[in-house]
């Protein structure tokens, strides 16, 4: 099963899932710099939704409050972006590589371990 298509303050709350594990909602919102906290009914809304889509889960229940876990990994999510990206420009490569290279974001070591890991599939492929 694909995973789902996450918004920019899913993601964000996804992040903090990721990175402390199960959370109750007032939790989750209390990650988040207090410039920038959303209302905890605006966390607690955007994390049922989260659980409709199947993202997230109900880990345990504490007297009345619900603790969330992530049920998609980092990497997924991740690639569900990097797959809507290549959608949206034609599925070409090259452009994104382009650009990462002229705005600095991809170095000579993030090409090494690219090339370590189409050499690695590319042997996968070939045992196949």
């Amino acid at each position: 099963m694909p995973s789902p298509r996450l918004t920019k303050l899913e993601l964000r709350i996804m992040e903090v899932l990721w990175s402390h594990d199960a959370c109750s909602v007032r939790e989750i919102q209390e990650q988040f710099p207090a410039s920038a906290r959303p209302a905890y009914t605006t966390v607690q809304t955007t994390v049922y939704r989260l659980e409709r889509k199947r993202a997230v889960r109900i880990a345990k229940r504490i007297s009345n409050a619900n603790v969330f876990e992530a049920a998609i990994s980092r990497d997924q999510a991740r690639g569900t972006l990097i797959e809507e990206l290549l959608d949206l420009i034609s599925g070409g490569t090259k452009p994104v590589m382009v650009h990462l290279i002229e705005t600095g974001r991809l170095t000579l070591d993030d090409i090494k371990e690219a090339e370590k890991t189409l050499r690695a599939h590319t042997s996968q492929d070939r045992k196949k």
